[in-house]
């Protein structure tokens, strides 16, 4: 993305995610900010009900990394004339804010395409920008988690209420991502045609598309799936259940298919004989059989330690995973090997700030990022670059324009 420019007038994580991935892949991605509060998210002192510390920010450091951050009010004359100019110089206009807001300070498309017409202008929403709910607003806890369904499907029915959204900005992430993918279609398309396209995702469409295998499914019968509590288990294969080991932490088998598994499995979870068993020696003898198999292996599991079966399965021809929290992955070695996790600077002068890598990888290469800018840290350089001199840029300032 070297050489293309985006222009993001946008706030919280969904739609900045996208500019943080497209960072990631080389783009200027100049994020513009209210000139005294910022990004509304910079205010947030609790994540999950864990307090923040706002010069280490999760909640700005992973959906703003690599990005300049220029201060505009944009509810101002002088402002939108400043958003004008540096749209005249971007490839990519990126926005989150609702179609009045849009409207209501004059960088809707039509106000961006007037200064340049052949930019890609790219809309994040919570329901789409089309239907009755087009002027209603959302977050990933409502419009990604709730009325989806996803929060239904993951709330086992034995609950008998819901469970709430464990992840803060879950969808948001996932959403930012497709996004992103659409504005490389869309760079793609103009490049070829000249022809430069609008882009809309909602997460409500990137929480169906995510779970899209059981919503066709649901359409198609009219019954919805459900998670299981733990220790329940209708599968019809023993070989893909969780399994408790001897000091609480959990086994994933995940063997979808056993042909050509079978012998080496059962040795794996020290029951050899099994593989010469009739019951369990073959597939359909082995479904046949799924509740008497998950008997014979949920003993054994239970038998030994968790760090036992995570060191031993290892050269388990089958597919499994330990059960792991989010902290756990981040000493996981194959996460580390990966380039999963990147140290940045941290606006504070501390320690390193981790944050993880957008997921995709060219040739093998850990892609470079840099920290999250601090509120409108970058205005007088982006405006110098477009063009303005300092006297103009002094009188902005001065306006309350920009800061």
């Amino acid at each position: 993305m070297d050489g293309i420019r985006v222009l993001e007038v946008a706030q919280f994580t969904f739609v900045p995610a996208a500019g943080a991935i497209l960072a990631d892949w080389g783009a200027d991605v100049i994020k513009v900010e209210h000139p005294v509060r910022g990004d509304t998210q910079r205010g947030f002192i609790n994540m999950g009900g864990f307090q923040l510390d706002p010069n280490r920010h999760p909640l700005i450091e992973h959906p703003n990394r690599g990005k300049r951050s220029v201060g505009i009010d944009v509810s101002t004359p002088d402002g939108q004339e400043v958003l004008y100019e540096i749209a005249k110089t971007a490839d990519v206009f990126l926005t989150n804010y609702m179609p009045q807001a849009r409207q209501k300070n004059k960088f809707d498309v039509e106000h961006i395409r007037a200064v340049n017409p052949n930019i890609i202008y790219a809309r994040g929403s919570a329901y789409g920008d089309k239907g009755p709910e087009r002027l209603v607003g959302g977050f990933d806890g409502t419009a990604f988690w709730t009325r989806s369904g996803i929060g239904h499907a993951l709330t086992p029915e034995e609950i008998g209420g819901a469970l709430p959204q464990g992840i803060p900005a879950f969808g948001d992430s996932i959403g930012g991502m497709n996004i992103a993918g659409g504005i490389s279609a869309a760079l793609f398309h103009r490049e070829r045609t000249g022809e430069a396209v609008e882009i809309d995702v909602s997460l409500l469409s990137t929480a169906w598309w995510a779970a899209g295998a059981s919503v066709t499914q649901g359409m198609e019968t009219g019954e919805t799936m459900r998670s299981l509590m733990p220790g329940t288990t209708t599968s019809v294969n023993p070989f893909m259940a969780n399994y408790l080991t001897s000091d609480g932490g959990t086994i994933n088998l995940c063997i979808v298919s056993p042909t050509g598994y079978i012998r080496d499995t059962w040795e794996h979870l020290g029951l050899p004989e099994l593989a010469d068993d009739p019951r369990f020696s073959d597939v359909m003898p082995l479904i046949q059989n799924a509740e008497a198999g998950v008997q014979l292996i949920a003993e054994a599991i239970a038998a030994k330690p968790f760090e036992y079966w995570r060191q031993h399965l290892k050269t388990m021809k089958g597919q499994w995973a330990p059960f792991q929290s989010l902290v756990d992955l981040a000493t996981d070695e194959q996460a580390i090997a990966n380039d999963m996790i990147v140290e940045v600077e941290a606006a504070d002068g501390g320690a390193p700030f981790k944050v993880v890598r957008g997921p995709v990888q060219f040739n093998h290469e850990a892609l470079e990022t840099t920290r999250a800018p601090q509120a409108s840290e970058h205005t007088e350089i982006v405006l110098m670059e477009i063009g303005l001199d300092w006297d103009r840029i002094e009188a902005l300032k001065e306006s309350g324009a920009i800061a």
